[in-house]
Order: structure tokens, then C-alpha cells, then sequence
């Protein structure tokens, strides 16, 4: 399927390429298909390409000299995108411990939406999300697929001290913090694995388009992986 897109100069540097507004799965897997054949098809080339929910910005390593004639060619190679095959995935499976000492906006979300806090865990964990962009703080993983039943605004006066690994909700939306950080969502529980770690080639080990399925553990489960990887000795598990 082809879409209408926008082109537009973003600055001397980049072009950003838009796609209808609306965050949609099939949306994402053209956005990154067309991501991919850019990149094999500018092998002359330095840039550097992000995509959000419904965009691109493909950001070159020198200035535009002309930015007509680039952004032509970024709409031919769109014409001739094609069948390409499907951006391989990976479904993540990521330990939640939803105990209290890690959820403490999880009881003012029951009374908001009129739901027990086990009602609460369990839509929120038996939902398999898609992983639309990573932003906002390196690891933060943008997730679509909460329950419509969960979707709250999110606080009018942000926490200024959420720590990593607190899973939240905001909109539409749930998220996971991959470090300490200012932030506006509900907090309902914790993961105790590393998200991101710029040591590593991949400093993150999810990309656009996986899959997340939030496991439940215990607090003791919760403690024994914790120390796994503060050991080093954690591996996060793909299912």
C-alpha cells in the first residue's frame, strides 16, 4: 500500500518525510520498509534516518546543496519501494513487578477508572504491544496497544524523580523509563532490566517494530533478576 507523503525541508541538514497522522501498524511497517530501501539505496551517503508514529527525518552528514532534487529522489524511491519483504521482529518478553512499593499511582488509577488494581495489572499485562519509535530519553520505548479501558491523561504536575525502570501510562500510551527522569505518567510498576546501555553495539536491544509482552513476577522474582543484571548475567528474553 502506498500513502500520500509530505516533504519538506527541515534545515540545512534533513528532510523530514510525513505520513497521514494517525498511529496505525500499517502505517509503521511502511515507514520502516521505506526507512530500510533508503538506507540501501544511499550506500553513498552519511545520513542517519528517525522515525516517530508517522514520520521520518533522514539527516544527512553534509549540507543540502538541493534539497528539490533530494527530496525527488526520496519520492522516487518511495514509487519504487515494491513488495519488500517485512521488517523482521522480535517479541520481547519484559519481567513487571506491580507490588506496591513500585506502583504508587496504581490505587488513584483504580479510583479514576472505576477498576480494581488486579483489573488493572491484568489488561495491562495481557496486551502484546507494538514498538513504534524509541525517544524522549535514550531506551524510552514508545508502545501502541493499551487497553482502551486504560487510557488516562497524564498528570497535570509531573513527578521530578521517577525512577528507571518505572513502567507508566499516559494517554493512549504506556511506557517503560529506561533511567531516573522528570515524568508525567502513572506509574503502576517496575522492571528491573536494562533498557539502555551505551557500552553495548546496540546500546538498546529492542528496535521499531518489535513486540512487547509484559510478564507479571513477584517482588522475589523481581529481586532475583534485578541482581542478574547487576551481575551482568541477565539476558532479556525474546518468545
Amino acid at each position: 500500500m502506498k500513502y500520500k507523503l509530505k516533504y519538506t525541508r527541515f534545515n540545512e541538514y534533513s528532510i523530514l518525510i510525513e505520513w497521514p497522522s494517525i498511529i496505525d501498524e500499517n502505517i509503521l511497517e511502511n515507514i520502516l520498509k521505506f526507512k530500510n530501501f533508503i538506507v540501501i539505496n544511499s550506500v553513498k551517503l552519511k545520513l542517519d534516518i528517525i522515525n516517530t508514529y508517522n514520520s521520518i527525518l533522514v539527516v544527512y552528514d553534509n549540507d543540502i546543496e538541493d534539497a528539490y532534487s533530494e527530496k525527488l529522489r526520496l519520492h522516487s524511491l518511495y514509487l519504487n519501494l515494491g513488495t519488500q519483504r517485512s521488517i523482521k521482529s522480535n517479541i520481547w518478553e519484559i519481567p513487571v513487578c506491580y507490588d506496591n512499593e513500585f506502583a504508587m499511582d496504581l490505587e488513584s488509577l483504580s479510583v479514576a477508572k472505576s477498576l480494581s488494581k488486579s483489573e488493572i495489572i491484568q489488561r495491562h499485562s495481557q496486551q502484546i504491544y507494538t514498538v513504534y519509535f524509541l525517544g524522549f530519553l535514550p531506551g524510552f520505548l514508545y508502545l501502541g496497544g493499551l487497553h482502551d479501558s486504560l487510557h488516562c491523561d497524564r498528570k497535570s504536575r509531573p513527578k521530578l524523580d521517577v525512577k528507571k525502570g518505572a513502567i507508566g501510562i499516559g494517554g493512549n500510551q504506556t511506557g517503560i523509563y529506561p533511567q531516573d527522569s522528570p515524568g508525567g505518567w502513572h506509574i503502576i510498576g517496575s522492571s528491573p532490566i536494562n533498557f539502555f546501555n551505551p557500552m553495548n553495539e546496540n546500546p538498546c536491544f529492542v528496535k521499531a517494530g518489535d513486540k512487547i509482552k509484559f510478564q507479571q513476577v513477584s517482588k522475589e522474582k523481581y529481586v532475583e533478576i534485578l541482581r542478574q543484571v547487576e551481575s551482568h548475567n541477565y539476558k532479556p528474553k525474546c518468545i
